[in-house]
């Protein structure tokens, strides 16, 4: 099964291709995905195609500097409810645990991992496609992305030790000089971002419990009781779930209520917590299970159930099948 990418990974690709003068539902259509469908950020797609869309539109508009300039254009907010996560994480390790952790989630076909030595931390990116085909665009926006976020949980004078790409520098380097200076390395053995191990440990710059406590004040109810709150914990249990850490009392911390708060709104929406935790680990278990990608330990490890022996009995209550009978069916 070919890996898939949500829409979400495209954010401001629109409007960067109107300003650029293209015609981006042409461009969309050509590489087989639906304009219509670009605004519905949760919807899955093969990632083969966003990353051959990228490509494309490199070459239509003479920008090989196209996925670095949709990077700049990406905000924290852009990831969704896992922005709220990632703001609660006491530092910048695990921040980075949390993303690594939840990145299937957004694209099954990108893969980050952190390594360290010799008090040197790299964080690398890399692409399974399940296909041979080119993904210089997806890599340059998957670092420029990557480096954005270092940035934010380290603070704008933080300055990583090396920005590295594996493929040779591009004709017009003035994006990437401007983005990351005196640190590009081009031609390197892996992509991704090089910086100093006890950068990991330095606090979140972002967590600010203060900015949270005065937004609840300044903010009127009736703003406050507007956000549809069984939706937005649904998308919080999805961010947790595999992080071990989904509970009502979690899901309250990022929300910025207590939980007594959380089962109010849930009760007055006509649903409780685990209701929709259920719900949410069931759809999530269609797709993970359906695939080939997770054994199913991993994906019971994905759905936050404590054992693979606790998965089967859930998932044979839900679906009325072992995992393994749903998975040949599929």
């Amino acid at each position: 099964m070919k890996p898939l990418a949500r829409y979400a990974s495209l954010a401001n690709y629109v409007e960067l291709t109107a300003a650029l003068g293209v015609d981006s539902a042409a461009l969309l259509r050509s590489a087989g995905l639906d304009p219509a469908g670009v605004r519905l950020q949760d919807r899955w797609v093969p990632a083969s195609a966003v990353v051959d869309l990228l490509e494309r539109t490199a070459a239509q508009t003479g920008r090989a500097d196209l996925g670095l300039r949709l990077a700049e254009l990406r905000r924290l907010s852009h990831l969704g409810p896992l922005s709220l996560v990632l703001r609660e994480e006491p530092d910048v390790r695990s921040a980075l645990q949390v993303l690594v952790r939840h990145e299937n989630m957004y694209n099954e076909a990108l893969h980050t991992r952190v390594t360290t030595m010799d008090g040197i931390a790299s964080a690398r990116v890399e692409l399974d496609l399940g296909t041979v085909q080119p993904d210089n665009q997806s890599i340059d926006l998957a670092v420029g992305v990557l480096h954005g976020l270092l940035r934010a949980l380290l603070g704008p004078e933080w300055r990583p030790l090396a920005v590295c790409f594996g493929h040779p520098e591009p004709a017009d380097g003035t994006t990437a000089r401007r983005m990351f200076p005196g640190s590009l390395r081009y031609d390197h053995d892996f992509n991704g971002v090089v910086l100093y191990e006890a950068d990991l440990d330095r606090p979140n710059a972002m967590a600010d419990p203060q900015l949270r406590a005065y937004i609840q004040q300044v903010l009127p109810p009736a703003t406050d009781r507007q956000i549809d709150t069984v939706g937005r914990v649904r998308e919080l249990i999805e961010m947790l779930l595999p992080t071990g850490r989904c509970s009502v009392e979690q899901i309250a911390i990022s929300m910025g209520v207590d939980r007594r708060t959380v089962h109010r709104r849930l009760a007055a929406d006509g649903a409780t917590f685990t209701g929709v935790l259920d719900d949410a680990r069931a759809e999530l278990a269609r797709h993970l299970v359906a695939g080939q990608r997770h054994s199913l330990g991993e994906v019971a490890e994905l759905l936050g159930l404590s054992s693979p022996s606790n998965f089967s009995r859930w998932f044979l209550r839900r679906f009325g099948a072992s995992p393994r009978q749903w998975r040949a069916q599929a």
